[in-house]
């Protein structure tokens, strides 16, 4: 399924942008990048929440773990840091 996640590169320019990392003041997140590629795959897929593979984990995890990223403005902040890259690359996520 990892044709439907970041690429090394792409991960390298928002690892640290993620709430939960290594260093980061709070709790933290058991694995970002699974649940990035679990994101990525729903929407790239088009699959309801529901019929998330279970190799990302609990759906409604998932789903609930996006919607406080949104709400919180880590999603925003994500794209708006890539969409300062000219080359674009940041349209692939």
């Amino acid at each position: 399924m990892r044709r439907y996640g970041p690429s090394d590169g792409q991960w390298e320019q928002i690892k640290d942008l993620l709430p939960g990392r290594k260093g980061h003041v709070g709790g933290r997140a058991a694995d970002n990048r699974l649940f990035i590629e679990a994101v990525l795959y729903r929407y790239r897929a088009g699959i309801p929440w529901r019929d998330l593979p279970v190799c990302y984990g609990d759906w409604k995890n998932v789903h609930r773990r996006l919607r406080r990223w949104c709400e919180s403005g880590v999603i925003e902040r994500i794209f708006r840091h890539l969409a300062a890259d000219h080359d674009n690359e940041y349209m692939m996520i």
